[in-house]
């Protein structure tokens, strides 16, 4: 359960095009794709023909060809996240002035590109972010420092280490995830049960 106290859970505002911005660079995961498909029809021409949207479908959604009708400058579809983050670098690095980045799909996607930006100096207060589809998370063992991603339950085993880890509602905006950690340091082989809580 995501207690409503927690400040370092992000907040996701959803997706408004900035319409003083010269560029739009919108990196887009699954269902993510719908933050801007809803309200295409509301957009100017001169405002989409501003847009770079860089897309990977995943396996419950999969809006390629809705995207690709949309009038915009650039459009990009990547097999994996993994495939699309040196993408969003490469813009990033040739980005001018007046340039705004945004992200919609699962927390793991966005925190990711939130992640990514920070890199190039951008706050993650100005990024607007919409969150849609699985409430799965990536999660960082503490102990190893690997990360599981599309994390369903708790406790978890550790992709890396195998240790069964408690994901904590605690995230790390600086690492893109939530922590994890081990459940039954103590009494080794005594976690509980796994439940699926972040379906």
């Amino acid at each position: 359960m995501t207690a409503p106290w927690n400040r370092s859970r992000p907040i996701y505002k959803g997706l408004s095009l900035d319409a003083g911005a010269s560029r739009h660079l919108l990196a887009l995961q699954g269902e993510g794709a719908l933050a801007l498909l809803d309200q295409a029809a509301t957009l100017s021409s001169v405002i989409l023909q501003r847009c770079a949207l860089l897309y990977v479908p995943d396996v419950t959604a999969n809006h390629s060809a809705a995207l690709a009708a949309l009038p915009v400058s650039n459009f990009w579809v990547t097999p994996t996240v993994a495939t699309l983050l040196p993408r969003l670098r490469t813009e990033l690095a040739v980005a001018h002035m007046s340039t705004r980045l945004y992200a919609a799909g699962t927390e793991s996607f966005i925190g990711q590109v939130v992640q990514l930006a920070q890199d190039f100096g951008i706050d993650h207060a100005s990024i607007p972010t919409e969150h849609r589809g699985s409430l799965a998370r990536r999660v960082q063992c503490v102990h190893c420092k690997g990360m599981t991603d599309d994390v369903r339950i708790s406790p978890v085993v550790c992709s890396h280490c195998g240790l069964s880890l408690l994901v904590r509602d605690h995230y790390s905006r600086r690492l893109g995830a939530f922590q994890g950690v081990c459940i039954d340091a103590e009494e080794p082989g005594t976690a509980p049960s796994p439940e699926v809580l972040f379906p």
